[in-house]
């Protein structure tokens, strides 16, 4: 990667749970940007850029201490997407949203985006992404051609703006898709676990720090993948 990229903040979210605002989480990752009141793109792809969505989100980045927000339309059919390009190139940082990560990559790959967006990133325009968006911006994810069949498992690329291997919000289910993910690796992978209103810091070189709890991790190991120990803020 080019020595101009930012580092990534992959935030977790999580079902059902009631973010307390000013969330320190996202305030950490629009202090990337380097000002104050940052003004940020919206990328909706993987929630269908649905509105009431842009409209929760953005409320509580306000909160948060972001100047405007900016919803760069790209789903839709008939969607400008010039226009969208110069949100996002207009922006202080691009936000990429929760939602269908597969969904997601699907419409940004359709809409010719995707190429786009990593260009951006390797210009130096700060990134962050929230639970599926966080997948996004990561290396690479595992789908299966017949959900019913485990052998049909494989990786495919994502964004990789972020050079990790995780997922969010799911300790609850024992990070089963992490686990699948990696089994599909070589020796010595390791996966992040971003658990529930947490979140990594990633940098260009692959060090990853915690911040606002501990992150769960896995290592792929003789074949075999175990959990290490935690990452933990300040380490």
């Amino acid at each position: 990667m080019s020595v101009k990229t930012r580092p990534v903040y992959l935030l977790a979210g999580g079902r059902g749970r009631v973010r307390k605002m000013p969330d320190p989480l996202i305030q950490a990752a629009l202090a990337e940007a380097g000002k104050p009141q940052p003004s940020i793109a919206y990328v909706g792809v993987a929630s269908g850029d649905d509105a009431s969505f842009f409209g929760f989100i953005s409320n509580m980045f306000v909160q948060c201490g972001s100047g405007p927000i900016t919803h760069a339309l790209i789903a839709p059919d008939g969607a400008d997407l010039n226009r969208a390009r110069k949100v996002m190139e207009a922006a202080d940082i691009v936000y990429v949203s929760g939602g269908d990560v597969e969904r997601g990559m699907q419409v940004l790959a359709d809409k010719g985006v995707a190429d786009f967006i990593v260009g951006l990133f390797r210009e130096g325009k700060p990134f962050f992404g929230l639970s599926a968006g966080s997948i996004m911006l990561a290396r690479e994810w595992v789908r299966w051609r017949d959900p019913d069949d485990d052998e049909t498992a494989e990786l495919f690329p994502w964004l990789g703006c972020a050079p990790v291997l995780c997922d969010t919000h799911n300790e609850e289910g024992g990070w089963e898709e992490l686990k699948a993910a990696l089994r599909l690796k070589g020796d010595g992978a390791v996966g992040h676990g971003i658990v529930s209103s947490t979140a990594i810091k990633v940098y260009a070189d692959g060090r990853v720090a915690a911040i606002g709890g501990a992150v769960h991790r896995y290592m792929k190991r003789g074949g075999s993948v175990e959990r290490s120990a935690d990452l933990v803020p300040g380490v």
